[in-house]
């Protein structure tokens, strides 16, 4: 079944507004403080690129040409941006961040 009309559209600014969340959340966490890093700062910092570069993939994916017409990248896009990696980590940096 193909995706519905607008998926690739709402996947890629979805992904683009998580994104800006993450980027805001470490904005106000206090990258730039000065003062030593603690493990979990890093943990922290870990957890979010990843999120963030599972985020920045999730248009690419979704924008690839597919050889077959029955073939939709559509599914894995959505495993990309929520069930795997971009948004469950922000969340996880950012429960992280501030419940230690």
């Amino acid at each position: 079944m193909r995706a519905p009309t607008g998926s690739v559209t709402g996947l890629c600014s979805a992904s683009a507004t998580m994104f800006a969340v993450g980027m805001a959340f470490l904005g106000y966490w206090g990258v730039y403080e000065h003062g030593a890093w603690h493990s979990f700062d890093y943990f922290v910092m870990v957890l979010a690129i990843i999120g963030f570069a599972a985020l920045g993939s999730v248009p690419w994916i979704v924008t690839t040409p597919v050889a077959e017409e029955d073939a939709d990248k559509v599914v894995v896009a959505r495993r990309a941006m929520v069930l795997v990696l971009g948004t469950a980590l922000i969340w996880m940096a950012v429960c992280i961040a501030l419940f230690t």
